[in-house]
């Protein structure tokens, strides 16, 4: 549970972070993300899944 607890805690700071200092970029990149097709979206959502997967995998020791 602390592990999942930690994981949302970075997340927000993340998110945090990048709203904190480029809230117009990020503006832009929900409007460009906005004019994607649904499918588009959808692959993008799942490609980034893929990598977060593989990020963890990568980092967490056995």
């Amino acid at each position: 549970m602390s592990e999942i607890l930690l994981a949302l805690g970075l997340v927000l700071a993340v998110e945090g972070l990048v709203l904190a200092l480029a809230p117009r970029r990020v503006e832009d990149a929900l409007h460009l993300i906005a004019s994607l097709p649904p499918e588009r979206r959808r692959m993008l959502g799942l490609v980034a899944l893929a990598l977060g997967v593989l990020v963890i995998w990568l980092v967490k020791p056995a």
